[in-house]
């Protein structure tokens, strides 16, 4: 009989100690990556909290559909890196739904939120159509859709591109005057230029044709996590608290 106990004994101890690299409640914690300056989208505030509308929307869906995350700031380019290695399970980042990404392996969500990509120069600056580009430097944010866009037209209109791995650096070699232009998803530059007082203005006619923000992953391992995302994002568009969400960073 004492056998018995102690056998049972150690089989619960084994049980416990294979539920530890588990999150409470026992199911898993899933490792999203993001971006760590694309204001309203993510950003640090002014009582050093990450905050902004990729944040809120991944909490209130994960309250929705009751999935534990670990929400790790890595940047732009790592966050990529994050999840084409397996370091990460999902992207959440303000990530446009481009063709040429689904080709290369990312796999998306319903989209979140529309968004344009303008060209942006200094404020005292003259440029007011990509005609007046021609023979100077724009500078890009690597990997984005904002470069994608740049790319697709310098050839027509005559400009060089810089690439940069964040978006305060870009904004800085406009300043400076080292490059005439860069390019940014429009409510980024709005918000930047307003609560960061930049010396840049968005020339009108100036921006692409708005396409959709998604939640990426790049594994059929996080198909379920995919699948959650989009629950609880078509769940809380119906509750209200998205529109909530968008009217906090927005209005």
């Amino acid at each position: 009989m004492k056998k018995i106990l102690a056998l049972l004994l150690v089989a619960a101890m084994t049980l416990s100690l294979a539920g530890c690299g588990q999150s409470a409640g026992g199911g898993k914690k899933w490792i999203i990556a993001t971006d760590t300056v694309f204001k309203p989208f993510e950003y640090t505030n002014d009582k050093n909290e990450f905050v902004g509308i990729d944040v809120d929307i991944l909490a209130a869906i994960a309250e929705d559909q009751g999935f534990q995350y670990e929400l790790q700031s890595l940047g732009w380019d790592a966050a990529i890196a994050a999840i084409q290695s397996g370091q990460a399970d999902g992207m959440i980042a303000g990530a446009t739904i481009t063709q040429e990404r689904i080709d290369n392996g990312w796999q998306f969500s319903d989209g979140y939120f529309d968004a344009t990509q303008t060209f942006v120069v200094s404020k005292d600056s003259d440029i007011s159509s990509f005609a007046d580009l021609a023979g100077k430097n724009v500078a890009v944010k690597n990997a984005t859709a904002g470069a994608d866009f740049a790319n697709s037209i310098k050839d027509t209109y005559g400009f060089t591109v810089t690439v940069f791995e964040d978006s305060p650096t870009m904004y800085q070699d406009v300043i400076m005057g080292n490059s005439a232009a860069c390019v940014e998803d429009t409510p980024i530059m709005a918000a930047s230029i307003k609560e960061g007082g930049l010396d840049l203005k968005i020339p009108e006619g100036m921006e692409s044709e708005a396409a959709p923000y998604g939640f990426a992953i790049m594994n059929d391992g996080s198909k379920e996590l995919l699948d959650m995302f989009n629950a609880g994002l078509a769940n809380i568009k119906a509750n209200g608290k998205y529109q909530e969400i968008l009217d906090k960073y927005l209005k």
